[in-house]
């Protein structure tokens, strides 16, 4: 895996597949999928010996006890340098404080200097907003990022589950004032959950942020662990008994054939094709064993043939809501004729190509 990519308009070289850590630990929100720290220290090694260098947690996760794993586990390993370590904040970590959550200042520096206890090092190589908390300003939040990088308790400053206007926002005062820019994006998204599609994408290619995309495998839809039984899920996990949708189902069928047809498993195709869509930097992965990681791991060691990719984007094309159908090759042609050949000119001023018509 010794494959990297710039992530976002910055010079910070991650793997394309990111190794997520939300069930490093045992207590809190994520107990029930927990690994112990004897667990999770092989599937940390692995992937670190696959050349992974793109390792995420969260303040959140497991309460706390992921960060506390991690940070035991890098300094035995001797990486600290080598990995690229991001956390995140946003969730209450005192339900009894109203300060003691959400995104303003005080909660920030509050929230990364305990991430830095725990983790065990003195910096962040990329500290993120976990969610949009509704109410902070999103000036605070971008002068706040801006203040710790100067203080060198964090390298870069990113954005995870935020509406695009407001990350378009925030990356727009950041140049404008010259400050710290949000590099990267975390967003979830997968065959069976393509609503970022609209916006986001075209969003981060303009303004220089590398999305990185959790869920690839739509929470376990798009393993073929589980079967249908009516409209549920039948099968070993979390999901079964799950109702799911008819375009849902589509999906997984498509899926089953495209991984046959390629030899290669379901998941690993999901993956795949989340990790070549357009402005994804990364693609975050899971693992309850280093057997299970090794598999996610292969996941980009193949091409999904441009046929085969055709088909597993109709099977759960999204309906384009709002102003978004107007965006459609269909209404293009009303506002240009495609005969006239008008277009974008693209960098080293190359002919452009308008619905298919060169133009000078």
């Amino acid at each position: 895996m010794n494959d990297y990519y710039l992530l976002g308009r910055s010079g910070l070289r991650v793997s394309r597949l990111a190794l997520g850590t939300m069930n490093f630990g045992t207590g809190g929100f994520h107990a029930a999928y927990g690994k112990s720290e004897s667990e999770a220290e092989p599937i940390l090694r692995r992937y670190l010996d696959g050349g992974g260098n793109f390792i995420d947690t969260a303040d959140f996760y497991t309460a706390g006890e992921s960060e506390t794993i991690l940070g035991r586990l890098i300094a035995a390993a001797g990486v600290r340098d080598r990995v690229v370590l991001t956390s995140k904040f946003t969730n209450t970590v005192d339900p009894g404080d109203p300060n003691a959550a959400g995104n303003g200042r005080k909660h920030i520096i509050r929230a990364l200097d305990a991430s830095l206890r725990r983790l065990g090092t003195d910096y962040l190589d990329l500290y993120l907003l976990h969610t949009w908390d509704r109410i902070t300003p999103v000036e605070e939040v971008v002068r706040t990022f801006d203040d710790l990088v100067r203080a060198g308790k964090i390298r870069y400053a990113g954005l995870s589950d935020v509406p695009a206007w407001y990350a378009a926002r925030a990356q727009s005062l950041a140049e404008a004032h010259a400050m710290t820019p949000m590099i990267s994006l975390q967003l979830p998204y997968s065959l069976v959950n393509r609503g970022i599609e609209a916006e986001y994408p075209a969003m981060a290619q303009t303004l220089g942020i590398g999305l990185t995309a959790w869920s690839p495998i739509g929470g376990g839809l798009l393993t073929g662990k589980y079967r249908r039984t009516g409209d549920a899920l039948a099968g070993q996990g979390r999901l079964g008994g799950v109702a799911v949708a008819e375009r849902d189902w589509a999906v997984i069928e498509a899926l089953e054939k495209v991984a046959a047809e390629l030899g290669r498993s379901m998941a690993q195709v999901a993956v795949n094709w989340v990790a070549t869509q357009p402005a994804v930097g990364s693609v975050i992965i899971g693992a309850s064993s280093a057997d299970q990681l090794d598999a996610n791991l292969a996941a980009l060691d193949f091409t999904i043939p441009a046929e085969l990719r055709e088909r597993l984007e109709q099977a759960g094309a999204p309906e384009p809501g709002g102003p978004y159908a107007m965006f459609t090759p269909q209404y293009q042609s009303w506002i240009v004729s495609p005969g006239l050949g008008i277009g974008d000119k693209p960098a080293g001023y190359a002919p452009p190509v308008w619905n298919g018509a060169p133009s000078a």
